[in-house]
């Protein structure tokens, strides 16, 4: 078939371990052939994710490039779904893996940033936004700052308008360049992308390839001191070593979901081995030994308490994805879900 299969994925080692006797590679059969990607059955979360939990992914995909990609999806059953993941950082897998393929963008493919213009970038979707942020400040272009502490790539914050220090996504994109479940190439202005806090309503089953970014011309010595107050303060505030999916909830009008959490009595609140931070009390943390069932268990229960006690309902910022273990299912502590 021309398929380049990950390592460690032989079908009858598979078998052996009492995993599926039919992969969902196995059933796609011909229909893949050409494609130059890397394909992997049965693929392991756990180890894509900050959290380091979750079950098995039923196919794992990274393409070559977009051209790859195009052609993995026009020959993909409609049927079969589709999930996009970045570099895991605000994923929370659950224990019984994700139905269907799972693509991530490679960084060969999909990693580069090129200078445009005196005052515009386009960046691939895998660059992780701290490497966006280093090249603005190569390029002496500024308003990149922000992303230097971001624990993310740049597909993810298009999707979710991240932010920080008092810059979003959103003032910084010109246009986006996507791929759709069809394999059709789209491309989508600022105002397509329909940004507010957090999010994009920009259709769900886009995957973003690459955008263009603005900024403006600053000197690199300006940029770089904001980049370094940037590093200062998620350093002295944020949990950054341990095993943590970033902020949990996002803040609620007229206040800060920290605030309600810590009003709530819920800062090193620990269930399993997941615990709510005592530095950050708004970052979850595996603190070892945690599953998923744990962190979203303490996600929902950090939500019933702050509900109760301020009448707040928080959202979730991290997503979170895949079947629940029989048996092992976590209620949510509101309808808004």
């Amino acid at each position: 078939m021309g398929l380049c299969v990950a390592a460690g994925t032989d079908r009858s080692r598979a078998r052996r371990r009492g995993r599926r006797s039919v992969t969902l590679l196995d059933r796609l059969g011909d229909r893949l052939s050409g494609i130059r990607g890397r394909l992997t059955p049965d693929a392991p979360m756990r180890k894509l994710t900050w959290f380091q939990v979750g079950g098995p992914a039923d196919l794992f995909f990274q393409p070559a490039d977009e051209d790859d990609l195009i052609l993995f999806l026009q020959r993909l059953p409609e049927e079969i779904p589709v999930l996009v993941v970045g570099v895991g950082s605000n994923l929370l897998v659950r224990d019984g893996g994700i139905e269907g393929v799972v693509i991530r963008l490679s960084a060969k493919g999909f990693g580069a940033a090129e200078q445009i213009s005196q005052t515009r970038i386009r960046a691939g979707a895998a660059i992780p936004d701290k490497r966006l942020a280093a090249s603005a400040l190569d390029a002496g272009i500024g308003g990149f700052h922000f992303y230097h502490g971001i624990p993310g790539a740049v597909g993810g914050a298009l999707r979710m308008n991240a932010g920080a220090n008092g810059v979003e996504t959103v003032e910084r994109v010109v246009e986006v360049h996507a791929v759709d479940r069809h394999g059709r190439r789209h491309v989508l202005s600022n105002a397509d992308m329909g940004y507010s806090y957090r999010h994009a309503s920009a259709p769900e089953g886009l995957i973003f390839t690459a955008a263009v970014f603005e900024g403006y011309r600053c000197e690199p010595l300006e940029i770089r001191a904001k980049m370094d107050e940037v590093q200062t303060h998620r350093e002295s505030v944020q949990p950054i070593r341990e095993k943590t999916g970033g902020s949990t909830f996002k803040n609620p009008p007229q206040s800060s979901a920290w605030k309600e959490i810590d009003k709530a009595g819920c800062r090193g609140l620990t269930i399993g081995g997941a615990q709510m931070s005592e530095m950050h009390c708004n970052f979850m943390i595996n603190t070892g030994d945690a599953t998923g069932f744990d962190l979203e268990t303490l996600g929902e229960t950090v939500r019933r308490r702050v509900l109760q006690t301020s009448g707040i309902v928080l959202d979730w910022e991290i997503k979170r994805l895949g079947r629940f273990e029989a048996g092992r299912i976590v209620t949510p502590a509101s309808d808004s879900d």
